[in-house]
């Protein structure tokens, strides 16, 4: 990790916050404020705007103190000189700012930059995408105690030390660009996935892992938009019957959909038709593929 810009403490490089700015059409900004109604808070001493910039240079640089970045805002707030602001006045003016227009400039960011470069590494025309998740852990308060649940520590030590809260993104796979994002309460990644799947464009293949095998969630996926695709491993309570051999270790097989996800689902089948691709990487054990491009000849097992 390279040496931050003020002291030795780590933090990105001196050129990231310029990369950044040049990536980022200033119209976005102005538009993220009408967006979400915070316009209003422009003709401030710290405007709406330079908030914004801000938040983003706090993101990069955020080892280092709030007050310390505006008293370098040459580094943070692009097209600026210094401005003197009290001290309390830059949290004052990141909570008028809320979380709104950040949203909207991240999914602004996410469109732009995710999907072009999932469409960039295409393969086969299907641009490529992966989906997991992870978890973060936020401040130990009621309110979030309320709203994000307390997880069990393990071992008999009670709660976790702090509330957790789940996430979930798209991403560019190749790149690891976000192309979306969910979080909330610890919860099943399922749930969350689901809310991403209208950010999958047509012709695009996501990558899922084992756990996201369940035909309510990936049936869910195809539903919309045009040749959308899906690939995971196989876990080794999948059972399935083969339907038609496709080649060696290479076939169409049927998953029986369970009762639960039809009660919860009626719209999803008795039996669900997917290809399974059986291969061994030297020194692992076996493994088998299931996804849903069932064209051996226009996705040929060898490639995936």
């Amino acid at each position: 990790m390279a040496r931050g810009p003020f002291t030795g403490a780590p933090s990105a490089d001196e050129g990231a916050f310029e990369r950044l700015k040049s990536s980022i059409d200033p119209k976005w900004i102005e538009d993220a404020l009408d967006a979400t109604g915070t316009a209003s808070l422009r003709k401030r001493r710290l405007p709406a705007e330079q908030v914004i910039w801000l938040v983003l240079g706090m993101a990069l640089y955020r080892h280092r103190p709030i007050d310390e970045l505006v008293g370098r805002l040459d580094l943070v707030l692009p097209g600026t000189g210094p401005v003197n602001v009290a001290r309390g006045g830059v949290a004052q003016a990141r909570a008028r700012l809320g979380d709104e227009p950040m949203k909207w400039l991240f999914e602004k960011c996410a469109r732009k930059w995710g999907h072009e470069s999932a469409r960039r590494h295409a393969w086969r025309g299907l641009a490529l995408y992966g989906v997991d998740g992870t978890t973060a852990r936020v401040p130990d308060s009621k309110e979030n105690r309320k709203h994000f649940g307390s997880q069990d520590a393990g071992m008999g030590r009670g709660i976790s030390g702090y509330p957790l809260t789940r996430i979930v993104t798209l991403m560019a796979l190749r790149s690891h660009i976000l192309a979306g994002a969910r979080f909330g309460p610890y919860d099943d990644e399922r749930h969350y996935a689901a809310e991403l799947w209208p950010h999958l464009p047509s012709d695009s293949l996501a990558i899922v892992d084992r756990m996201f095998l369940s035909a309510g969630l990936l049936i869910g996926l195809r539903r919309e938009g045009h040749n959308r695709h899906w690939l995971t491993r196989a876990t080794s309570r999948t059972h399935w019957t083969v339907s038609e051999k496709l080649g060696r270790g290479d076939a169409l097989v049927e998953i029986e959909v369970n009762r639960s996800a039809r009660a919860i689902d009626p719209f999803l089948p008795h039996k669900w038709l997917v290809r399974a691709i059986a291969y061994q990487r030297r020194g692992f054990r076996p493994q088998t593929l299931l996804t849903s491009l069932l064209d051996a000849d226009a996705y040929p097992a060898k490639e995936i």
